[in-house]
């Protein structure tokens, strides 16, 4: 049985996001890829404070299939150092955890 994660990756553009999405659900490693635009983000980068707009994409994966998108997201991405952070869900609805299950590839 597969061990859900929830990864939050953000891109520059929603044209960057669908390319990212779309070689992810391809490759099997997620059941589904949100993506959220107008996320407006403030960091520290090469010591300066920055401001931008980017989409956030939320990808329904596993903790078995993260090294794999991991590196196929870093493989597809503009930035330098993208954001790729997996988050493990404490609760998933019994309904829609079975059909993110079904729909995720092989860890």
């Amino acid at each position: 049985m597969p061990s859900p994660r929830l990864v939050l990756v953000t891109a520059s553009s929603i044209d960057e996001a669908r390319r990212i999405a779309q070689a992810v659900l391809e490759a099997r490693l997620a059941a589904c890829v949100n993506l959220v635009p107008g996320l407006e983000s403030h960091y520290r980068w090469q010591g300066r404070l920055e401001t931008s707009t980017e989409v956030l994409l939320l990808i329904k994966s596993s903790a078995e299939n993260f090294p794999q998108l991991r590196d196929l997201v870093a493989r597809q991405h503009s930035y330098e150092c993208p954001e790729i952070v997996a988050l493990e869900p404490r609760e998933i609805a019994p309904a829609y955890r079975a059909w993110w299950e079904e729909n995720l590839g092989p860890g």
